[in-house]
């Protein structure tokens, strides 16, 4: 069941990634959406999950970008791999530690980006540190409202699920 959301989820991003950059160009430098979803997928806690969630999620953006294909297969690999082990370390269950979580990790995929791109192209340009700042931070807002969402979405069906199981009980 985890694996259907999961691919749900990379259709939506990948849609909504394609429609972004199709109506702005400038999308694809402000809004990293495949790592909020590596990220919240790492943050189930299961290391495994984390691993093939990024690997899958960083070879679609791959196949989407015009760079050297597996730079964000192996950035995204590391950035799900990480968020798993922290939440396995630290309970992160309020929006704003997923704000901070989803803002490293798109640091922390920015970072293994340049390092691997410099070291495989010397002559690719790097990008600006004040992209890398707004791409953090449009990353973590919308894993933030991600996260926000889904918790608010899933106790509401619990809570329907619940009133429903009392309700066949009276009977």
């Amino acid at each position: 069941m985890l694996a259907v959301r999961y691919v749900a989820a990379l259709l939506v991003v990948l849609l909504v990634h394609s429609l972004g950059v199709w109506l702005v160009p400038e999308f694809a430098r402000a809004i990293d959406l495949f790592v909020v979803l590596v990220v919240l997928t790492g943050l189930r806690g299961d290391s495994l999950a984390g691993l093939i969630g990024g690997l899958v999620a960083g070879l679609a953006q791959d196949v989407l970008s015009a760079g050297l294909f597996g730079l964000h297969g192996l950035a995204d690999t590391i950035v799900g791999y990480g968020a798993a082990r922290l939440s396995q370390r630290l309970v992160v269950e309020r929006p704003s530690g997923v704000l901070l979580v989803a803002a490293a990790g798109s640091i922390v995929q920015q970072a293994l980006l340049v390092g691997l791109a410099s070291a495989l192209l010397p002559e690719q340009e790097l990008p600006e540190p004040l992209w890398i700042g707004v791409r953090a931070a449009t990353t973590g807002a919308i894993a933030m409202i991600v996260f926000a969402a889904g918790s608010r979405w899933s106790s509401g069906s619990q809570a329907r699920r619940l009133s429903r199981s009392k309700r066949l009980r009276l009977d």
